[in-house]
């Protein structure tokens, strides 16, 4: 499968330098991403990222989840290039590394609220 020049190319891990992978390379890329999201706080903390960047306290108040739980799925997403950190003072700020990955939350979280036959 090509991509046209109109439609963007998949990209590998996402917190890397893009590089753009073709065939089954993309689907397994894909399956990485899927299972990073598998937990529903990790799609939770993806979702309020989407708002914009938090640090752990903020999360941990948002979520109503323990700091450790919240700070042991932030290096999950972390490891799958989801989220990245930057320093602020004596905490960390999280923000997703790009909106690709909010977009696929919230669509998912919208189909899931959908009342089903």
């Amino acid at each position: 499968m090509s991509s046209s020049k109109d439609e963007p190319a998949p990209h590998a891990k996402l917190g890397t330098a893009m590089t753009t992978v073709t065939g089954y390379e993309a689907y397994e890329s894909a399956g990485e991403l899927l299972r990073a999201l598998s937990a529903p706080i990790r799609v939770a903390i993806v979702a309020e990222l989407g708002v914009g960047e938090r640090c752990v306290h903020e999360l941990v108040e948002k979520l109503g989840a323990p700091q450790p739980l919240v700070s042991q799925h932030l290096r999950v997403l972390r490891g799958a290039g989801v989220v990245r950190g930057a320093r602020r003072g004596r905490e960390i700020a999280y923000s997703l590394v790009d909106d690709h990955v909010a977009h696929i939350v919230a669509d998912a979280v919208s189909h899931a609220r959908e009342v089903r036959p």
